[in-house]
């Protein structure tokens, strides 16, 4: 027997015995296995398990993909136009109007994972996309276009980001981050509503701040006390633990440290409640 033959035996072997145990064997869901059923092919073809959220249309990917064109918009939005809820929230409303959803939702990654992930730089994308969409009949949406591009160009390469951001590109810096952060800025407008001086896409920690020294007595610019502080419990308990009985609320630097709010001078980390 030549080797060419005795591997074509082997893969059709293979080919079979797959068939066999795929085919005939038992699979999870109501829908059975054989040989003619598109269930059957679907599992074959499938990336990966649905999130848990989404497990109820594992043998159903045309509830989500369409053929040839794949998952659209309009399928996502069939289940979840009247999730009025999402579109109450403050931070979630802007999906009213993004009318795409791939690119921030992915699925087929496991029952556990949640089919969420924050891809700014998809979003700035799908802005300017929109702006194509819903041209104005007066021109200004593709004048907004321009400039946002020629802004972009600008600053180009997108790679290496904005300076002192590593992570932060000039696509992303063209989103308005108040529209979706405003209640969360715990600056109280301190700083102004430009997010993107300081923070970037990634995390809202910032790598390049430097506190002022130790020394520094002007606190109160950029930090509010607690509301404990402006009560009875702040000459009674936060003035007596840190040994500084005469200590005003907008003294910061009488109790408190610059390495974190917890390390009181001449006590160290103090654990309030």
């Amino acid at each position: 027997m030549s080797m060419k033959k005795a591997i074509l035996i082997a893969i059709t072997l293979f080919a079979v015995l797959f068939a066999a145990f795929y085919f005939l064997g038992s699979h999870a869901g109501e829908n059975p296995s054989g040989i003619t059923s598109a269930t059957s092919w679907q599992r074959m073809a499938s990336p990966g398990a649905l999130s848990e959220s989404h497990s109820f249309l594992e043998h159903n990917c045309a509830a989500c993909h369409t053929s040839v064109k794949g998952v659209e918009a309009n399928n996502c939005i069939a289940c979840h136009a009247n999730e009025q809820r999402l579109l109450a929230r403050q931070p979630t409303a802007f999906h009213a109007n993004v009318g795409s959803c791939r690119e921030c939702h992915l699925e087929h990654r496991g029952i556990d994972r949640h089919p969420s992930g924050m891809d700014h730089l998809a979003l700035a994308n799908i802005g300017l996309h929109q702006l194509d969409s819903d041209a104005l009949s007066n021109g200004v949406n593709a004048n907004v276009k321009k400039d946002l591009l020629d802004w972009i160009n600008h600053h180009q390469p997108a790679s290496q980001g904005l300076e002192g951001h590593s992570s932060f590109t000039p696509q992303e810096a063209v989103l308005n981050c108040v529209t979706c952060h405003a209640t969360k800025d715990i600056h109280i407008k301190l700083f102004g509503q430009d997010c993107a001086q300081c923070h970037t896409t990634a995390k809202w920690t910032i790598p390049e701040y430097r506190h002022p020294p130790p020394s520094s007595k002007d606190c109160a610019q950029c930090h509010q006390a607690p509301p404990s502080h402006y009560m009875m419990h702040f000459k009674m308990i936060s003035a007596k633990v840190a040994r500084q009985p005469s200590a005003k609320v907008n003294q910061c630097y009488e109790c408190h440290q610059t390495t974190t709010w917890n390390d009181i001078q001449g006590v160290g980390w103090y654990k309030h409640h």
